[in-house]
């Protein structure tokens, strides 16, 4: 029986960009999940249109409540010759008439008409996307992907300092990530309040001058101090936390990522470069871990991961008391996983 033959995913015929390079088209394409960096980009582009020409007029359309001709109203020629841009949102969740008129649309665009597309997810609209990544309409993709590794959010973080060629220090940056970790948007806008500082370098000090509540009582500070044998200190942490409205699933959440990185870690023989390209980390992250290793032994971690996955349970509903459980762990981690 002859094997099958799998077909290969065609290249898209036009470039794919980085939200940072989104440069003017007719077209436009911008895709993934990222939202902030998505409204970025768009920002970016309008400006630069902008600054290009101060009477740009600028239409929204919603795809998933188009109404048919919007587009080719909205894209005709006006009496002054204004350059248009047309920003399409929703694109994941268009109308049939959206699709079939955007195709014809494509197949000739408009003079001095600039149609900025807005598609996050899915495979609603995959004709008109294909469409476009084929070459139709002579355009460009902006590709706003999630950030979801460590390393790519403080990848992100160091270019908005880097960019405004500001200083800041790599405990800094760190402490900065770890305490806006779960979302973008507040990562950018705390990454522009420091930038506003008059400070000639922006130290951890810094950081915490501004974030001190958000730092201190960062679920990650609590792992911190429990990995390095600090109970007491790690104990005062968690309920400053608790107090503060701190979620114990979180912090939870934050010794797994701990420790499973240690234990990934534990026994691998390489420089931190190499390690990391390996395990899909960033090489501060392999050398943490290497110094968190430290009196350690895999019996240890391999009971505090076992204790890890029960007190999950409990703070997830599985026991009456979670914040008990949460204290059970850190004084087990705490002693290293010695019974």
């Amino acid at each position: 029986m002859p094997a099958k033959t799998v077909a290969k995913k065609s290249a898209p015929a036009i470039p794919q960009l980085a939200w940072k390079a989104i440069r003017p088209a007719r077209v436009v394409l911008i895709s993934g999940p990222e939202g902030f960096l998505a409204d970025r980009a768009l920002r970016m582009l309008r400006d630069t249109l902008r600054a290009e020409d101060p009477s740009l007029e600028v239409s929204d359309i919603e795809a998933d409540g188009y109404a048919p001709g919007q587009l080719i109203t909205l894209a005709s020629p006006s009496l002054f010759a204004e350059p248009r841009l047309i920003r399409v949102t929703n694109v994941e969740k268009c109308t049939d008439a959206f699709i079939t008129e955007t195709l014809a649309y494509l197949e000739n665009p408009a003079d001095d008409t600039y149609l900025v597309l807005r598609h996050a997810s899915g495979v609603r609209g995959k004709k008109l996307l294909d469409a476009i990544r084929g070459g139709l309409g002579g355009g460009i993709e902006v590709v706003c992907a999630e950030l979801k590794k460590d390393s790519d959010k403080l990848d992100f973080a160091a270019a908005e300092f880097s960019d405004k060629k500001r200083r800041i220090t790599s405990s800094a940056l760190r402490a900065l990530v770890s305490a806006f970790s779960d979302d973008l948007a507040e990562l950018a806008a705390a990454c522009q309040q420091l930038l506003a500082d008059s400070s000639e370098e922006i130290t951890e000090i810094t950081v915490e001058k501004y974030y001190s509540g958000r730092v201190e009582t960062n679920a990650f500070k609590v792992a911190d101090a429990a990995i390095a044998g600090r109970r007491g200190e790690a104990l005062v942490l968690l309920r400053h936390a608790l107090s503060s409205g701190a979620d114990p699933v979180p912090m939870v959440a934050a010794f797994a990522a701990k420790l499973r990185t240690m234990a990934k870690i534990s026994g691998a023989r390489g420089g931190s470069g190499q390690l990391a390209q390996q395990f899909g980390l960033a090489p501060w992250q392999v050398e943490r871990a290497q110094r968190d290793l430290r009196g350690w032994s895999d019996e240890g971690l391999g009971r505090s991961i076992e204790l890890l996955a029960e007190t999950d349970a409990q703070v997830k509903g599985a026991g009456r008391d979670p914040v008990f459980a949460l204290e059970r762990m850190i004084g087990v981690v705490s002693n290293r996983g010695q019974r």
